[in-house]
């Protein structure tokens, strides 16, 4: 295999260069964020000591029987109504039979046949198909989740936490519509944006809360049939989902280009090495002799309940997206950027309504700025939205000041690195450093006479049709002024002196 390649191109124009088509579906697995777990009453806390949070029932002793928690089927309907599916008013647990040491009961209660939400859909925007595209979701059935295998850092063997077993699970099938790498990356923002939203599930990738497993396949392009699929496991972020899918794909296409034959299995992806490799063969539903859970009634739900649910649903990221467009007048771009999570849309929200209060609504002005400088502060120091150094409030009055003309846009940085350093009102900062931006005439004039004055040559040059020069005139006024003149008036007033 090519290692060198595959880390330098990505499988989807490995794909289009040799007449493939990739096909691509997501299985996620979403934590619920539900105090106790989905049958008994342990709590769900992540990162407590190994074995602390089992009871009879998780640990799956004889005798014992499972309890459904009704806060997760709650959530399970809300993120059902979120992805426009279908909600069944009856669906069923089964069992579904395998062997892992950390799954104590040597089978896992799953829903197969009948599940609790079906036929949603996700719009994503895709990098090479555009704007708008449809990506259906089969199914979301709810199960319990396994314990935690442990094996680094273990002399002599593995151990088993059971603590995650039994937690709660969302499993989210996407239907076999991605086209690449790329659009998976932008569906799985979507959804995890979605379950943050509701509150249903944190979608730390990095705790295990919020898994994916991607099926992957190649055919010729043209082709209706698909190919033979493999199931990619260990991959804990997006960008580890997108760099494995495309290695996969170049993988089977250099298989089948060489006259082999993909053999449906599932692999595991080391980040590390940039590789995936045999884990055993991809079982079918067959293969788990799947039937209906004993101990569990089939669950019943009435239409009152569902609507109930949808009643109170939050404003989800489509649509909100959509109002900023219309509302603020955003780009569809900026609008995607500023609801991406329900924090950082909030806090924009929070910025643009205290530069109205002060007069100054450019709502556009105030997305820069999140998305801009804001952005850039919080991804460098490593910090969430909602731990700013900034307030909402005093990033309102700097855009509002800057609006006002009171600040340059030079100047503004320098105040917010005060107010991201030492915090403080803007105004103030401003005034008591200095640093409130010159906008009287008089002053940007006397400013303009003596740079014109000490660069006769430069005057000569521009006026005799060499324009660039402009700009090095505005400069110089600029640096006359320790950078404190309106930018907008000294290329006004210039440009009149000069035409003098």
């Amino acid at each position: 295999m090519n290692h060198k390649k595959i880390a330098l191109r990505s499988g989807t124009e490995q794909a289009l260069a040799t007449g493939y088509e990739t096909v691509i579906g997501l299985e996620v697995h979403a934590q619920m964020l539900t105090q106790s777990k989905i049958f008994c009453g342990c709590p769900t806390r992540f990162g407590a000591d190994a074995n602390t949070q089992i009871c009879p029932v998780c640990a799956a002793f004889p005798g014992v029987l499972p309890v459904l928690n009704r806060e997760a089927v709650q959530m399970a309907i809300k993120t059902g109504l979120a992805i426009h599916g279908q909600i069944r008013l009856l669906s069923e647990f089964s069992r579904k039979n395998y062997f892992y040491p950390d799954l104590p009961a040597g089978y896992q209660i799953s829903q197969y046949e009948l599940p609790i939400v079906e036929q949603g859909h996700l719009m994503i925007d895709s990098p090479e198909r555009g704007e708008g595209i449809r990506i259906g979701i089969t199914r979301i059935h709810m199960e319990v989740d396994a314990g935690k295998s442990l094996h680094e850092g273990i002399v002599g063997g593995s151990w088993v936490d059971l603590n995650r077993t039994g937690t709660p699970l969302m499993e989210i099938v996407s239907e076999p519509d991605l086209r690449s790498s790329a659009e998976a990356g932008e569906y799985l923002k979507k959804l995890r944006a979605i379950v943050r939203y509701l509150g249903v599930c944190d979608g730390n990738m990095e705790e295990g809360s919020f898994r994916c497993d991607a099926n992957v396949s190649v055919r010729l392009r043209g082709a209706s049939a698909f190919g033979t699929r493999c199931e990619l496991k260990n991959l804990n972020s997006i960008r580890n989902v997108m760099r494995a899918i495309d290695y996969e794909v170049e993988r089977q296409i250099e298989l089948l280009e060489e006259g082999g034959k993909v053999i449906q299995e599932t692999r595991l992806w080391n980040a590390d090495l940039n590789s995936s490799r045999p884990m055993r063969g991809k079982e079918d539903a067959h293969d788990y002799r799947y039937f209906p859970e004993p101990d569990l009634p089939p669950l019943r739900l009435t239409a009152e309940r569902v609507a109930a649910i949808s009643a109170v649903l939050p404003e989800l990221p489509d649509a909100k997206a959509l109002r900023f467009q219309e509302q603020y007048q955003l780009s569809h771009y900026d609008a995607g950027v500023l609801t991406s999570s329900r924090e950082l849309a909030d806090f924009f929200e929070a910025v643009a309504a205290e530069a109205a209060a002060l007069g100054q609504a450019n709502a556009k002005m105030a997305a820069n700025w999140v998305t801009g400088e804001l952005a850039a502060r919080l991804n460098r120091d490593g910090v969430e939205i909602q731990h700013s150094p900034v307030t909402p409030g005093q990033l309102g009055k700097l855009v509002a000041m800057i609006q006002q003309g009171t600040l340059s846009g030079k100047l503004a940085k320098e105040v917010f690195e005060i107010l991201c350093n030492e915090g403080g009102d803007p105004q103030q900062i401003a005034e008591q450093r200095g640093m409130r931006q010159v906008s009287d005439e008089g002053a940007i004039d006397a400013a303009i006479e003596q740079v014109l004055a000490n660069n006769p040559e430069d005057v000569a040059q521009y006026r005799a049709g060499k324009s660039k020069i402009l700009g090095f005139l505005v400069g110089q006024v600029m640096k006359a002024t320790q950078g404190k003149a309106n930018p907008g008036l000294v290329n006004q007033r210039l440009l009149a002196k000069l035409a003098e």
